[in-house]
């Protein structure tokens, strides 16, 4: 399985990626809105933006990733990509921005001696995004653009850091504000 680091965003935010998940699944779409990746985490699959990803990430690193000062930033949520073509990905696009990629290589710097970090994840190859579906046939591609398409590029606001273990299936933060 795998091991993340996964910045949050703000209310209003989330309930926006949330409300396009809703319109995937009213869709007949894959979108990530009915019963998430977790059963385990106690806020359910949250949106968010993932700045790290490794096989493991080893107790030693998880230390240094606690004593990482945060303090939440602005970021700004684009227009829908698709990454993929056999099985597409949907997915906003999030505008880097010199505090979002100044996080990023912040994590990164952390979690580098972690095994089996992908390659898409380290810092200048990295696209800051927020997962809307995954598995869609590419034949639905257009439908899945167009069941979200209509959203507006919009601010917002990362206020928290978590981290996902994907082999007990639980999340809990590192930090978050207010």
């Amino acid at each position: 399985m795998v091991q993340s680091v996964e910045l949050l965003l703000d209310e209003a935010a989330e309930q926006r990626i949330r409300r396009q998940w809703e319109l995937l699944a009213e869709a007949g779409l894959p979108g990530l809105g009915r019963g998430g990746r977790t059963s385990g985490d106690l806020d359910g699959h949250r949106p968010h933006i993932t700045v790290a990803v490794a096989r493991q990430i080893w107790p030693r690193i998880e230390q240094e990733l606690d004593g990482l000062p945060f303090r939440p930033f602005p970021i700004h949520l684009g227009g829908v990509l698709v990454f993929g073509a056999r099985r597409p990905i949907l997915v906003r696009a999030v505008t880097p921005t010199e505090q979002l990629l100044a996080w990023h290589r912040r994590v990164h710097q952390v979690v580098s001696p972690c095994p089996d970090i992908p390659a898409n994840l380290r810092p200048g190859r990295w696209t800051p995004h927020i997962t809307l579906a995954r598995r869609v046939l590419p034949q639905r591609i257009g439908e899945a653009v167009a069941a979200v398409a209509t959203d507006k590029d919009t601010a917002a606001t990362v206020v928290g850091v978590r981290r996902w273990d994907g082999d007990r299936r639980r999340a809990w933060a590192i930090a978050e504000h207010g």
